[in-house]
Parts: structure tokens; sequence; C-alpha cells
């Protein structure tokens, strides 16, 4: 199981932050660096600034948010990020999810399937050299209307590295990543359960054989909060904040994608608890609601004494990728990471 860093987003790590851990990670031999996007920080900005301080680390989107950007649009920057990257670029892509989408976006949460589809296949073939035609349900390209003046257009200059940049989704429902399992390289989920592996998994490899596929084709790269402490409850305490974001306030009260993954695992009353008090203002409350079960379901929280065996039950839950959002002393969580890999 390769290991990777999540340095997220502002204001959960700074700007420099993540310049460090990037940098760090880079020299402890970490596979991959990735940066989420959200409604604060932009993602391809932070993955250019890290391409030119790291050198050999693959440089992730976790995730690029479908609603900001037009597919070509996504295509040129994946390109330009591989191109000065050398290619080094995931491209992980999501939908995020209705409040973010139609509440800062302005783009109607609809059709998520389709519009994940069309999308990748436009950036695909955007980032392939041809002529860009697409005549979809979600999006025409050239478009019909306006000035009626547009024609194929094909990206100029030497284009991606990579002859295929691998596009990951960041999806959680049975029929999205069934679906990732038919058209993606990698999955990359949050909040992944490795006790509930089975179950997550089950519509990925439903997905693949739908598409004619191999297990050996699909990246698993989950992003785990993870801290290691010398006091257990502490190593907790430390991963709660992160935590009761997502399952309290990425949602509304009735569509929260992670409050209902937390209820497929059997742990629906901390969830509801957690996203009652965070809704309601009180943050502390929130965090004080999740169990100590359900953290480290979803978690790392160790102690140095049991940090590999925590580490062990992604990879024999079929993980590929381990990619850890560090809190707490980052730097040591990473140097402790890498001292059990090896």
């Amino acid at each position: 199981m390769r290991l990777g860093v999540f340095v997220a987003y502002w204001p959960w790590f700074t700007y420099n932050e993540q310049v460090a851990l990037a940098r760090q990670a880079d020299r402890l031999g970490f596979d991959s660096v990735w940066v989420a996007e959200g409604y604060g920080q932009e993602a391809v900005a932070i993955l250019g600034a890290l391409s030119a301080v790291t050198e050999r680390i693959k440089l992730g989107s976790g995730i690029l948010q479908i609603p900001a950007r037009q597919p070509a649009a996504a295509a040129t920057a994946a390109a330009t990020l591989d191109r000065i990257s050398g290619g080094r670029l995931l491209l992980g892509l999501g939908l995020s999810g209705p409040q973010v989408s139609e509440g800062w976006y302005g783009v109607p949460f609809t059709a998520p399937l389709r519009r994940t589809r069309e999308y990748v296949e436009i950036v695909r073939k955007a980032c392939s050299g041809e002529r860009l035609t697409f005549s979809g349900r979600e999006w025409t390209i050239p478009s019909e209307g306006g000035l009626g003046l547009g024609k194929p257009l094909r990206m100029l200059g030497d284009g991606p590295v990579q002859d295929r940049i691998p596009i990951y989704l960041g999806v959680g429902g049975p029929k999205t990543v069934e679906q990732c399992g038919e058209i993606a390289d990698g999955w990359f989920p949050f909040l992944f359960s490795p006790e509930h592996a089975e179950m997550l998994t089950e519509p990925l490899l439903r997905g693949l054989a739908n598409a004619g596929r191999d297990r050996s084709t699909m990246t698993v790269a989950t992003a785990v909060p993870a801290a290691v402490h010398a006091d257990l409850d502490t190593a907790r305490d430390l991963v709660r904040p992160l935590l009761a974001f997502y399952l309290g306030g990425m949602g509304s009260k009735d569509k929260n994608f992670y409050t209902e993954l937390a209820v497929r695992y059997g742990h629906g009353a901390s969830a509801r608890a957690c996203q009652d008090r965070f809704l309601a203002g009180d943050r502390s409350g929130a965090e004080a609601a999740l169990t100590p079960e359900l953290i480290d379901l979803v978690s790392i929280a160790a102690t140095p004494a049991t940090l590999e065996k925590n580490v062990a039950r992604f990879a024999d839950a079929g993980v590929d990728t381990l990619v850890v959002v560090p809190f707490g002393d980052r730097p040591a969580v990473l140097d402790a990471l890498a001292a059990v890999a090896t």
C-alpha cells in the first residue's frame, strides 16, 4: 500500500503548511500529495505551486469540483499541471454536494451520474489532442445558439505529458461508485471504513465488471484523518473537528452524504447527534457527540504502539493508496507513517 498526504484546503491547513508537508512527503518517498477545493481555496493554483517545490511526488486534486468550471477548462488546467510537473498529475473530480454546488457555484445539483460521465468523457477527449466535439444532454461542444461561430478546436501546445492522465472520482453513493468502476482510473473516497470494505467496494467491483475491467485497473486512494499521540483519547480529539465538520455541516439536515454513510455503518445515533448540534451552532457539542467507536472506524487515531496495526487495517481492506490528513504534530505524523511503511 502506497502512502499519500492530503493537505486539504484553508482553513484546515495554511499555505505554508501545505508547502512544507508536500516537500517533506516528497523527501520521505510518499507516493502522492493531494489538494482539495472548497469555497475559499482553488486547487489548481495550489497544485501549481507545489509542482515547483517538489521533484518526484505525484500531485493529486482531491477534488476539482465539477460545478466550478466547464469540462474543457478542467482539461486545460489538467494538461497545464501535468506539463509543468513533468507528468505527475492525478486528476480527481467530483460534484461536491447540493449545498456547495447550488449555494456557492449557482449550479443545480441535478443528474449527477450523467453530468459526471459526460464531464469525464469531454476532459479525456480534450486532453487527447483531438478536435473537441461533443453532443450530450448536459454539454454540447461547439455550443448551439449564440453567434453560431463556434468550431471544433484542438488543444494548443504540447498538451499533457502523460498519454492518459489518471482520473479519480470522489464519490460515495452506490450508483456513483458503480459508475466510477465503469469510467474512472481511481476512486477517492472519504470516511472509508475498512471494516465495511466489502459493502463499500461491491458497487465498484460491479462497475468494473460491467465495463469488462479487472480490479488491477482501478486505484483505491482513500483520504483518512490521522493523528498520533501517546494518549489515545487525545489522538481522537485531534481528528474530531474535521469529522464533525463533514458529518455535521457538509450538507443539509436531510441531505448529507457523510451522515448517511455513518448510518450505513450502524453509527447513525452518533452521526445524527453530531449533525443536530452542528446545525444548531454548537460545534464543540458536535465534536463531543462523536463516539470513540465511530472515530476509530473512519480515521487513524493511534498511539505510536498502535499505529502500524491501524495502518494495516486499510491495507488488508484493499486500499491501494492511504492518503492521510495529518492532525496534531503534522510533520511527526508523516515521519511516523514513513517509519511504519518501511
